[in-house]
């Protein structure tokens, strides 16, 4: 039986990781976990599906240590996600949900000092491309050279990845009308629309 919570393009992985850059590098044993947030730009190929995702640490966290010795890592990111009531389905006996989307890789992180400028120049880009006059980091003149000499950057390859895309496809057409109509969460109604069609 196939699954329904599958997204349907593969580029709707790198678009859940675009609108929520900030996600958790997670690596180690249980006896010596890292759990590190950080916003990640996602490197896709031709028909969008992500096949690295590029961030940066700062050089004195020590996770950067920890992930040399050992470079398998998780990184989890979500996305839209929210709280169904029965309030809002006329169907008899329905029951509450939680609706999200989120996804889970297993990445190989390798450290690339040499991608510091391009790494931090690609982000502030992928951040700032709504305002009317973006900020880049050149506006930091000197200071930009000073603070950049603390940060590392790093490309983790993408070793396989677990979407799920929960967002009502298991509902009937009227209880699914009802939810995106009434949900006050326009951006989660959206992506549950959109992931229906």
């Amino acid at each position: 039986m196939s699954n329904p919570f599958l997204p349907r393009e593969d580029s709707d992985v790198a678009d859940l990781v675009r609108a929520n850059p900030l996600c958790w590098l997670v690596s180690g044993t249980a006896d010596e976990r890292f759990a590190t947030p950080l916003p990640l730009l996602p490197e896709t190929e031709g028909h969008g599906a992500v096949t690295s995702l590029l961030g940066h640490f700062g050089r004195s966290n020590p996770h950067v240590a920890a992930l040399q010795a050992s470079p398998h890592a998780t990184i989890l990111s979500m996305g839209a996600n929210g709280y169904i009531t029965p309030r809002l389905v006329s169907k008899r006996g329905w029951g509450p949900t939680w609706n999200y989307a989120v996804t889970r890789f297993e990445v190989e992180v390798r450290f690339v000092p040499e991608e510091n400028d391009a790494a931090l120049t690609q982000l502030a880009a992928a951040l700032e491309q709504s305002a009317d006059e973006p900020w880049s980091p050149v506006q930091m003149g000197a200071r930009y050279d000073q603070l950049s000499r603390h940060i590392i950057a790093f490309r983790a390859t993408i070793l396989s990845q677990h979407p799920r895309f929960k967002l009502g496809q298991d509902e009937d057409d009227t209880s699914f009308a009802e939810i995106v109509e009434g949900l006050g969460d326009r951006t989660l109604a959206e992506l549950m629309a959109r992931t229906r069609k």
